[in-house]
């Protein structure tokens, strides 16, 4: 598979896949979408259908499209997700796996953020909530990894302390080390174990979590003189777990000192059947060091990207906003 996401693709092949997919339909215009890390994304414009479309195309992990498809599916009826048109989910001579859904209008949180309307991020923000509440009323027999079906396959790790067992393989990898001083090595690793009763408790649990839940995949729009979710995306990273997970990668970059999304995101959660322990938002900070650190690992990584990752894991560590 690539490394990296394509950013264009020949005319011939474009028509070929639009033509699996629509016969009689030809492509007007392509234009990539610039958010895709793993998979390469665009917008089409076909003739003669009405609406555009959006190409998605698995470069990564070849079973991804068919865990979407089926996750889609599942929630469709409950979270706000793009329409699946066609898909095909096995690759096929020179082409990967792929799905065509319908383009939904609107801007990405982040999008909105950058606007300053104080009023629409609060209203984003819970309503983002309620959607997380959502997501998390599908359950599964038991904690893991999920695949396509959608099946719960292997945990996090096997035995005891799953969490803080990770999180030391993690600190103990060659590429974190040369990224994180060994005093915040050493620190991260005294905090996770110190914790592990409560992250015992949060890593037995198996909602549905998207797995990558941030201002990037949530799409909004406007309606009835209020912001709402218009579509959930990129459920490639969903897994069976804690909703926690989910909390702690939205509020990543939260600060109390400057709240943007809080309390609006946690009420809109709670208000929507959400449940949240006492400890919550410590909680979530440090199921989201999972996250920070296993991205410590990668062998390709920006000097500004590490250091941002530093930066939130220390944060996390000393319980302070991220600078």
């Amino acid at each position: 598979m690539r490394a990296e996401p394509r950013r264009s693709l020949p005319a011939p092949v474009l028509e070929r896949i639009v033509r699996a997919a629509f016969p009689g339909c030809r492509v007007l215009s392509s234009e990539p979408l610039g958010d895709g890390k793993r998979n390469a994304n665009f917008k089409l414009q076909l003739d003669p259908a009405p609406e555009p479309m959006v190409l998605r195309m698995y470069e990564h992990d070849a079973s991804l499209c068919q865990k979407e498809i089926d996750l889609i599916r599942l929630v469709s009826g409950s979270v706000p997700v793009p329409e699946v048109v066609y898909a095909e989910p096995h690759a096929r001579d020179d082409l990967p796996p792929f799905q065509l859904t319908r383009w939904i209008e609107g801007l990405t949180l982040k999008e909105l953020k950058r606007g300053g309307d104080a009023e629409a991020i609060a209203q984003a923000a819970q309503a983002a909530g309620e959607t997380l509440a959502a997501i998390g009323r599908f359950r599964f027999p038991k904690p893991g990894w999920l695949a396509p079906g959608p099946t719960v396959g292997a945990p996090l790790l096997d035995g005891p302390d799953p969490t803080p067992r990770f999180i030391d393989l993690c600190l103990a990898a060659e590429n974190l080390q040369r990224r994180m001083p060994a005093e915040l090595r050493d620190r991260t690793h005294a905090l996770v174990w110190s914790w592990a009763a409560e992250l015992g408790a949060v890593d037995a649990e198996s909602s549905l979590v998207h797995g990558d839940f941030n201002k990037r995949n949530l799409l909004l729009r406007r309606a009835g003189g209020r912001w709402s979710v218009a579509a959930v995306l990129d459920w490639e990273f969903a897994v069976s777990s804690s909703p926690l997970a989910d909390l702690g990668s939205f509020l990543r970059y939260e600060r109390a000192a400057h709240p943007v999304a809080e309390p609006h995101f946690s009420t809109g959660y709670l208000r929507a059947g959400g449940r949240l322990p006492d400890n919550w938002r410590r909680l979530a900070r440090l199921v989201d060091l999972v996250a920070l650190c296993e991205s410590l690992t990668h062998d390709e990584l920006p000097e500004d990207v590490i250091s941002e990752l530093v930066e939130l894991v220390r944060a996390t560590i000393e319980d302070r906003d991220p600078e």
